[in-house]
């Protein structure tokens, strides 16, 4: 399945550092997704896009390049990120799951000043998808453009947040919607789509053997807040990878493409969401815990756990790897158990830091109590 990257930065960056020159960079990952556990698909082939924040002075809305040509084999991609800077990037690499090969149907999506993307898929999505429709405001419903289970999850987003009291339409101002907003917003969607699936009737998912769980790896951000969820809709099984990395610089070190994160103070200057780690420096990356939330406000990354019916309190809770793996959604990066319990370790090397057991001063936990 997909790959995606998110760059939260106290400065701008040139994109082609973070999508072009480094290791395992996104771009890497297209064609040659060494760390995926699934190889019977090891291609992220079809199509990608890049989405980025410019000037304020040419408007809150981001700018985004999209093309259905692998991203290895565009040369424009590379013309692109060599010269062009912003301090807030989404990166998105597809493999088709829903929806067909089109640019329509690639991420990252837009609505105003908000982006999204997603890894993983909606469980019985054939079921889904007219239910999700049908809840939608009209505006929502026909501003879908694709046919992928993604952009109606962000159809469903918008219709959230609108339900919510926050208009998507209307300028949100100097500090965008704001961190919460956008979390809550999130919560009530994956809420929503549970709904969803648990309203098909218990005979149709047997006569038709239809596989309920859905992998929803969100990215949200208006601008000013990033919002992205790691979680599965399983008491049992493990979510699709995902990693973040933070510190005061990232640059080049030794041979072309060693890029590694400094960390000079206790500060985090920059951020990086990643579904695989761009590099091979374990002690870069940080697991994000099973079924939580991921927010970077004001360059501070808070972890939430998503409280309901799939989440389970005990660290040592063993969930199987199994169903994930088979979407080619766990990452086989260095260190990591094949069942990416956070804080315990397998293999033969140590697990990536886990922020159940990491002391990393810009993880802050803290519980919602519902959506």
């Amino acid at each position: 399945m997909c790959r995606f990257l998110v760059y939260k930065g106290k400065d701008e960056i040139l994109l082609s550092k973070l999508i072009l020159e480094p290791q395992h960079s996104i771009l890497t990952q297209s064609y040659d997704s060494r760390l995926r556990l699934d190889t019977r698909r090891p291609h992220n082939g079809d199509g990608f896009g890049v989405g980025y924040y410019t000037s304020p002075a040419l408007g809150p809305d981001p700018c985004i390049f999209t093309s259905t040509i692998p991203a290895w084999n565009c040369i424009n991609l590379e013309r692109l990120a060599s010269k062009t800077t912003s301090p807030l990037i989404f990166a998105h690499v597809r493999a088709t799951t829903e929806g067909s090969l089109s640019d329509s149907n690639c991420h990252p999506f837009s609505h105003g000043s908000l982006m999204w993307m997603h890894n993983g898929n909606v469980g019985a999505w054939k079921y889904v998808k007219r239910r999700l429709a049908a809840s939608l405001a009209d505006q929502w419903f026909l501003g879908v453009q694709g046919g992928t289970d993604s952009e109606w999850a962000f159809a469903l987003f918008l219709d959230c947040m609108g339900k919510a009291g926050h208009d998507p339409n209307s300028s949100p101002g100097d500090g965008g919607f704001g961190h919460a907003v956008l979390r809550k917003a999130m919560l009530q969607t994956i809420k929503s789509i549970n709904a969803f699936i648990a309203d098909i009737s218990e005979s149709k998912k047997i006569d038709q053997d239809l596989d309920t769980r859905s992998l929803l790896n969100f990215a949200v951000t208006d601008g000013h807040s990033v919002v992205c969820t790691r979680y599965v809709s399983s008491t049992t099984d493990e979510a699709a990878s995902l990693y973040f990395s933070s510190g005061t610089d990232w640059k080049q070190e030794g041979p072309k493409g060693n890029y590694k994160m400094e960390r000079r103070d206790k500060g985090a200057d920059i951020v990086l969401v990643a579904s695989e780690p761009l590099t091979f420096e374990r002690d870069n990356w940080v697991t994000v815990p099973t079924n939580s939330t991921l927010t970077i406000h004001k360059q501070t990354v808070m972890i939430h756990p998503i409280l309901d019916e799939y989440y389970n309190h005990s660290p040592s809770y063993t969930r199987s790897s199994g169903f994930a793996v088979s979407k080619g959604l766990v990452s086989n990066a260095p260190g990591t158990a094949q069942t990416m319990v956070p804080g315990t370790s397998g293999g033969n090397t140590p697990a990536p830091r886990s922020t159940e057991r990491t002391n990393h001063p810009d993880v802050v936990g803290e519980r919602l109590n519902g959506v």
